[in-house]
Order: structure tokens, then sequence, then C-alpha cells
């Protein structure tokens, strides 16, 4: 004799009294620690393309450096020259020293051996000024330097 049933079984129900709080706690953790960058470029920033590129991948290892000419709107006031933009301002080349120093400063000491200056370079600017810039960054002994471009796909590229 074989009798067949026809059990649905269910497992135990899952309470989900407590999502809105564990929602809510990681919700609290994000806000507090991510940063918002709030600078507004005054320069502009065209970048050049490359075919080799890597992603730096850890953010809080960066010091960006931006340079440029001053955007449409800033000429008035900055001129039409190449111009350094640190943060949210525009500064000279004795600026980058005491700038690069004061933002390791604010890195946790574990990283920052491991700091990495991301320069982000207009695609029409001179060498020479990008030359004065690594000048500076030795002086600070900050030799990690990367130069952010955009990726391109054509083979023919070459460099």
């Amino acid at each position: 004799m074989s009798t067949s049933r026809n059990h649905q079984r269910s497992g135990p129900v899952i309470s989900t009294a407590s999502l809105p709080d564990i929602v809510f706690m990681l919700l609290f953790f994000f806000m507090t620690v991510t940063t918002i960058n709030n600078s507004e470029l005054l320069v502009e920033n065209d970048l050049p393309k490359a075919t080799a590129v890597n992603k730096l991948d850890k953010k809080d290892r960066i010091i960006e450096i931006y340079v440029g000419t001053p955007k449409k709107n800033m000429e008035k006031a900055l001129g039409t020259g190449t111009r350094i933009q640190l943060n949210d301002r525009i500064a000279h080349l004795n600026d980058i020293v005491p700038y690069v120093l004061g933002e390791l400063a604010k890195k946790p000491e574990a990283v920052r051996n491991f700091v990495t200056v991301s320069m982000k370079v207009d695609k029409s600017v001179k060498v020479g000024v990008v030359s004065d810039i690594k000048k500076e960054l030795q002086k600070a002994h900050l030799f990690k330097v990367n130069y952010t471009t955009y990726q391109s796909n054509d083979p023919n590229m070459g460099f």
C-alpha cells in the first residue's frame, strides 16, 4: 500500500521586525564614514587619453592637484595663463609644498607612506609647468605621482 501525501512544508517564518533598524544603522554608518568632495573646478580639465591605464583604488591615499587654464567665467579674475588648483583655490608653485604636507598630515599615520599625488593636468598645459610641480613635490619628499587620464581604445595611439 502506498500512500501519497501532498504536504506543503514551509520553513519557519522569518521576522522582519528588526529590518528597519538594520537599514537605518547601515545608512547612519555610511553617512558618517563617507566624505564628499565639494571642490568646484576653477580650471579647464580636459584630460589626455592613454592606452595603458591603472586605476587608483584607495581614495584615502590620494592628494589631488588640478592644472589648467581658468574656465571662461573665471578668466576676468584669473587671466588666461596656466593655473594650479589645490582643493577649491588657485595657488602658486610655492603653495604646493605646504598644501601637500598639510594634506598628508590629515591622513592616518598608517597610510602616509602610501600616499600618491594625483595630477589632473589639462592636455593643453606645457610640460614645463608639470616639471616645476614635480620639483616642488620632490621638496616635500612625495615621489609617488600619478597622471590622471582617460582610457583610449585606439590601438594606433602608441607611445
